[in-house]
């Protein structure tokens, strides 16, 4: 097949452009012609299909692109027209690129699949969050996002915000679109709770690349350990005041806002170390010699690479109770999960590969975290169930089959 995969980036920015890049290399590899759409940035990795890509945004643009411009439908039709794809699977395409793809595409006739990296579709801000709580005030009045100052750049970026989600609405986006395949139930269930059809959509999870996983070490040592972005919505703030009152060393693998600041607050602390950004050839050996892995998020993750890696090298995980990131966990102990998520979507069949806590609340996660250094665990059986359900090739076939059948 003549695949045309299009996200805002071209480099391992976030978990969007992992998974589109990823995406990429796991199609060719299984002989597919594979084309890229996204936006002209300096970060971007060298492709063949640069030429075809929009020009970098400016805070001008900013008000002009959310909403369709001349120039990325002009350059999305010249890489139709010479590329003659079969399918567009769309990523995070808002705002830089906009879903004006989905409707040059679909009034091609070609067919349209969307992976969903979070909640743009029901959320002006992309996140549903709104002081620190989850908000779904603009399921049914987008004008809240006015109303609250969601966006960045306060009323004016609200007001953009306001009417690019009034633009694309939910009757164009399932107009335009086959099929949407969020990565977990719970994105799924948010977005239908939105307004949209159960019908249009299918949840089916991120995979992991095998060779990137293969032989890992069952030897732990004795630490545990963060990765991901340091900022007060994944939880650094909680985890450091949990992690300062135990005795146990916490690696923090990662960057961000609030790195400096920690690292001068808990300076005194030789327990917690703040790594910075690593590359995966640099951090895996940590992973592999944690006794755990930890994601303190407090907003509604989708459903985090950082658990699926971890648990494929045998690393169990403790997690929020948020968002995607219980179905994602088989607890080792009963622990109480909100309605429709944690270890009841697990099979009873699975292997224990964690605990999840109450997000936001630091005694349950420094109970949790001494739980689960005192805990016993299988870490083989845990990176081999782990690359069974996350295999490349079981994403593979199913993904074939959302391609080529037409929703029932």
């Amino acid at each position: 097949m003549k695949i045309l995969l299009a996200n805002k980036f071209y480099y391992r920015r976030g978990g969007d452009c992992i998974v589109t890049m990823n995406l990429e290399q796991l199609l060719k590899v299984h002989g597919h012609e594979v084309a890229v759409f996204a936006m002209q940035y300096p970060e971007n990795l060298p492709s063949e299909w640069s030429k075809y890509w929009p020009s970098q945004m400016t805070a001008l643009k900013a008000f002009t692109r959310p909403f369709g411009v001349k120039e990325v439908r002009e350059k999305f039709t010249a890489l139709l027209d010479d590329f003659k794809p079969e399918v567009i699977h769309l990523n995070n395409i808002h705002t830089q690129l906009s879903p004006v793809i989905a409707e040059v595409a679909h009034q091609r006739g070609i067919r349209v699949v969307w992976t969903l990296h979070d909640t743009k579709l029901v959320c002006p801000c992309y996140t549903c969050m709104r002081a620190n709580r989850w908000c779904e005030e603009c399921f049914s009045n987008k004008a809240a996002v006015i109303k609250h100052r969601c966006m960045p750049g306060g009323i004016i970026g609200s007001v953009i915000g306001y009417y690019e989600a009034k633009k694309w609405n939910k009757e164009l986006l399932q107009e335009y679109t086959d099929l949407f395949l969020p990565p977990s139930q719970f994105m799924m269930d948010t977005v239908v709770r939105g307004g949209y059809d159960a019908k249009k959509f299918r949840a089916l999870c991120n995979f992991i690349d095998l060779e990137k996983v293969k032989n890992p070490c069952f030897e732990k040592k004795e630490y545990y350990v963060y990765l991901g972005r340091v900022n007060e919505v994944k939880g650094l703030m909680t985890l450091c005041k949990a992690a300062n009152n135990l005795p146990y060393k916490l690696k923090i693998i990662g960057d961000g806002p609030l790195r400096i600041m920690l690292k001068e607050t808990y300076h005194d602390n030789s327990n917690i170390e703040f790594l910075g950004q690593m590359e995966w050839s640099d951090f895996r050996p940590i992973i592999e010699g944690a006794k755990f892995m930890v994601l303190p998020s407090e907003w509604s993750e989708n459903n985090p690479l950082t658990v699926i890696e971890s648990q494929s090298l045998g690393t169990p995980v403790l997690g929020a109770r948020i968002g995607g990131i219980p179905e994602l966990i088989k607890n080792l102990t009963p622990n109480p999960s909100p309605k429709g998520e944690g270890s009841e979507r697990n099979g009873e069949d699975m292997v224990s590969n964690g605990m999840t806590f109450e997000s936001g609340n630091v005694e349950d996660l420094k109970k949790m975290i001494q739980m689960m250094w005192d805990a016993s665990w299988d870490y083989e059986a845990i990176a081999q169930q782990a690359q069974e359900r996350y295999s490349s090739e079981a994403y593979y076939e199913q993904l074939m089959k959302y391609y080529q059948t037409k929703v029932l």
